[in-house]
């Protein structure tokens, strides 16, 4: 499929990084859930099933989701479907959030696919190994507020965080279907079985942070999504704003 490509350059990658680099408070400790690991990077993969380009980025995104270091997030567009292959995984909240990113990262070329975009900062092509890898070498060096993660006797979590913030942000529950095979009936990719990793299920706002201390809590039913087998909390701008915090839950 011929795309709109935009190819994030690292240079592209460090002026955005300049711009946000007072998002919060750097002196804070990572995030991190109850054992001390260190926050992760987040990884969002923009991908459908109606696009020949994207296979490449859907397998690499598997790999590097064996890295604990990472947390890759597969997120199947809609705008695609127009080809004649609905994209059984494509939820419009993807779609939207895409196109926030575009707005506020690209030069003016619209949303494509593959797109991985990390930390909400920075964005390349998805099946670009090497230009991901230099912008996830970057994005090690991202601080953000302490997320602290302690199961409740009950199954659910407590989520407390603490630190600076020169602006509102939101914690968000997002649930995942670790890995899930496809068999695409028609368009581009027709006949192929694609094996999508961390795919998005459902999301959750749990409330507002403008820095302190606060506690919030995930209860046992909000961990039933059909489909999902996975969950994480990402604290980040609203509106498709940069991520400053994640977590995986563990435990449950």
């Amino acid at each position: 499929m011929k795309l709109p490509f935009l190819v994030a350059s690292l240079a592209f990658a460090l002026s955005v990084a300049a711009g946000f680099g007072h998002a919060a408070d750097t002196s804070q400790a990572p995030a991190s859930g109850g054992d001390g690991a260190a926050r992760p990077v987040v990884l969002e993969l923009f991908t459908s099933q109606g696009c020949s380009s994207c296979p490449p980025a859907d397998r690499l995104a598997g790999i590097l989701a064996r890295d604990p270091s990472l947390l890759v997030i597969t997120r199947p567009v809609t705008y695609w479907d127009r080809l004649g292959w609905k994209d059984t995984l494509a939820r419009a909240e993807n779609t939207d959030l895409q196109r926030a990113y575009s707005r506020r990262i690209s030069t003016g070329q619209g949303v494509y696919t593959p797109q991985i975009v990390v930390n909400g900062r920075y964005g390349a092509v998805g099946s670009r190994e090497k230009q991901v890898r230099a912008l996830i070498s970057w994005a090690k060096r991202d601080n953000g507020p302490a997320i602290a993660i302690r199961q409740a006797d009950n199954g659910g979590f407590g989520i407390g965080l603490s630190g600076k913030a020169n602006y509102r942000l939101e914690l968000v529950l997002v649930a995942l279907d670790s890995s899930e095979r496809v068999r695409i009936g028609s368009g581009e990719n027709s006949g192929r079985n694609v094996v999508y990793t961390n795919v998005v299920k459902d999301e959750l706002r749990l409330g507002e942070w403008r820095g302190g201390t606060r506690s919030f809590q995930i209860e046992p039913s909000r961990l039933a999504v059909p489909g999902a087998d996975r969950y994480a909390v990402l604290l980040r701008q609203p509106d498709g704003g940069v991520i400053l915090g994640a977590a995986v839950l563990t435990g449950g």
